[in-house]
């Protein structure tokens, strides 16, 4: 596919006729009755109804949305010492609005007792690396149905947050499809002292 050409999305539920039982050919009932039918499903289907990309990408967030609250009670019903702050917000991607990201939570985890490391854990329906602030997302593919990942974070002078890159190297702290894995890497962040991660990392 030409990768200028726009996508196009349609209502499928639109097209969806009623049920209804098996009728004899039009052209035959012209012939045996000499009637026309006035039945509108005799007749050319009707004109698929294509969504626009503010429609496709409102879907979208809701349901990622959806997914993210979801996440959220999961994270924060697995231990009373471990709760993360809900902060939920969803985005499609402007040129594929099918496609998008969740922001779940965000918090702050010390690495070492002088370090504190905040960072915010996403869900997206995609599989994607991470790129850079321009280029977020890089090399996209859709064949997974979600992929979980949490990065480090800073705040700029403008009150923008960035990726925090002198973390790890990169500023990704895990990135995984798999939900039981997202879960645990995220308990591990959020653990206040090594005999809970210990107990976590059982699970």
């Amino acid at each position: 596919m030409d990768a200028k050409a726009k996508l196009r999305y349609f209502d499928a539920r639109a097209e969806r006729p009623p049920a209804s039982p098996a009728k004899a050919a039009t052209h035959s009932e012209f012939l045996r009755t000499g009637r026309i039918s006035r039945d509108r499903r005799d007749w050319l289907p009707e004109e698929r109804r294509y969504l626009t990309y503010e429609e496709v990408g409102a879907r979208t967030e809701l349901k990622l949305a959806s997914a993210g609250e979801k996440t959220h009670a999961r994270i924060n019903a697995v231990h009373r010492a471990i709760k993360f702050p809900k902060l939920l917000f969803s985005r499609s991607l402007t040129d594929t609005p099918h496609l998008g990201y969740c922001h779940v939570t965000a918090a702050r985890t010390f690495f070492s007792p002088r370090r504190p490391v905040s960072w915010s854990f996403y869900i997206c329906n995609f599989s994607a690396e991470i790129g850079d602030e321009k280029e977020f997302f890089g090399h996209i593919r859709t064949d997974y149905a979600r992929m979980y990942f949490a990065v480090a974070i800073e705040r700029q002078e403008t009150g923008e947050t960035r990726i925090n890159r002198t973390v790890r190297g990169n500023g990704i702290l895990f990135r995984t499809s798999d939900p039981a894995e997202a879960l645990k890497n995220v308990l591990m962040l959020g653990a206040p002292e090594p005999s809970l991660r210990e107990v976590i990392a059982r699970l």
